[in-house]
């Protein structure tokens, strides 16, 4: 039999689904939906029990999902439950400055009306999108939860995952979405590449006097940045970045104390604030998988690359290879083919590797740029954003970028189906 006609040829090997995800957070349920509505079986398992991972209460954490996120949710027909509940962002202004001194006066400011779409974005709670998420997946794929996988095996024709009930899975591909410590790529030998950038994120949700009018704002400060990010009825997400030692005594605080400490970075240029739900802190750092495929297996979001989240892409990009990668699948079934064959696997590598090399580097350089006091370095990119902001094709290229809106886009991106 040739090489052509062997890809083609899909035995009946005993499996118990076609695709097996391991990870069952926002990418690893996205992934699950849109795989479903390309006609695959789908197994989903998470170690977390489900009740645990969607509750009605605000809790503080929120998503700024891009103009691209957007329309893939839109075309696995989630928006709708979603819409009410988003912030758009209508604006996203960039600064430079210190903490009590305000911000210099060479702002970066992209209106969203110079990518001529729409919003740039939307801002989401996360206890409105991750029980959509949930629910929806748990009405069209198999969900095992409070499961972990204790071992993979894998031979030419699948991967069987062994599971702590002591069951076993068998798949024709299986997906890690299982975050940066991913066991998935471990199990199968994939190796990673970064470094801690000894910083943590403190991570809250404000309450102010004045609207924030649907404005991002990206304020750099020697420590680290600070994004200020719209949320509907006079609330802000806040992503605060701090030298890891100084994040641990904000962090052990009390809130009025966290608040002293956050009062001279915000301003008061949107009234006096207080905290609304709960406080949490993410230690950074730079975690990249040397591949993004193995031997019948996959890797998406965090699990592949782990970047700054200092121009909030992490989840976007995940969803990119969300959106990428069911295709590549989808169409390689329409074609008859094995979808895990390697040839089908690397073509979302091609697809996506660039685009996440681009990104991580973009993100350490920026962070390294921006984190410092150096006289130069500040005058050099207080100039910089003043020179974007003063050429409309540059800044317009910046605004579409941060909506999700360049390279070659999946059709979910586009909000068109698979």
């Amino acid at each position: 039999m040739d090489n052509e006609a062997s890809a083609r040829h899909i035995p009946d090997m005993g499996y118990d689904t076609d695709i097996a995800i391991v990870g069952g957070g926002l990418n690893g349920t996205a992934l699950a939906i849109a795989l479903s509505s390309g006609g695959f079986d789908v197994t989903l398992i998470d170690g977390s029990p489900a009740h645990s991972r969607a509750s009605g209460d605000f809790d503080g954490r929120s998503y700024a999902l891009a103009l691209g996120s957007q329309r893939l949710l839109a075309a696995l027909g989630l928006w709708n439950a979603l819409n009410h509940h988003a912030q758009p962002i209508l604006e996203i202004k960039v600064s430079d400055g210190r903490a009590g001194e305000g911000a210099s006066p060479f702002v970066l400011d992209m209106d969203h009306a110079v990518i001529e779409e729409g919003p740039m974005g939307f801002m989401v709670e996360d206890r409105h999108l991750r029980p959509v998420l949930l629910t929806k997946a748990e009405e069209v794929v198999q969900t095992r939860n409070a499961i972990t996988v204790t071992g993979q095996s894998v031979d030419p024709n699948g991967m069987t995952l062994s599971l702590s009930n002591g069951n076993m899975i068998r798949a024709r591909v299986v997906i890690g979405c299982d975050g940066k410590t991913s066991g998935t790529a471990a199990r199968s030998g994939i190796r990673r590449w970064g470094w801690d950038y000894g910083q943590t994120s403190l991570v809250c949700a404000i309450r102010h006097e004045r609207p924030n009018d649907g404005i991002a704002h990206q304020f750099f400060m020697p420590e680290g940045p600070l994004a200020i990010l719209p949320l509907k009825d006079n609330r802000s997400s806040i992503v605060w970045t701090e030298r890891t030692d100084r994040a641990k005594s904000i962090r052990e605080g009390s809130d009025e104390t966290y608040l002293d400490a956050l009062r001279p970075r915000f301003g008061s240029f949107l009234g006096d604030i207080s905290l609304t739900g709960g406080r949490f802190t993410y230690p950074l750092e730079l975690s990249i998988a040397h591949k993004m495929v193995g031997d019948r297996l996959a890797l998406v979001g965090d699990a592949a690359h782990a970047v700054h989240p200092i121009a909030g892409q992490g989840l976007n990009a995940g969803l990119k290879d969300v959106a990428a990668l069911a295709q590549v699948l989808t169409d390689a079934k329409r074609r008859g083919e094995d979808i895990g064959r390697p040839e089908v696997l690397a073509r979302y590598q091609r697809w996506r590797r660039f685009d996440v090399s681009a990104l991580a580097l973009a993100t350490d350089a920026f962070n390294r740029l921006f984190s410092n006091d150096n006289g130069i370095l500040r005058l050099g990119r207080d100039l910089g954003l003043a020179a974007v902001s003063a050429l409309p094709h540059a800044k317009r290229a910046f605004a579409r970028e941060a909506a999700g809106l360049t390279g070659d886009l999946p059709n979910l991106s586009r909000g068109q189906p698979l």
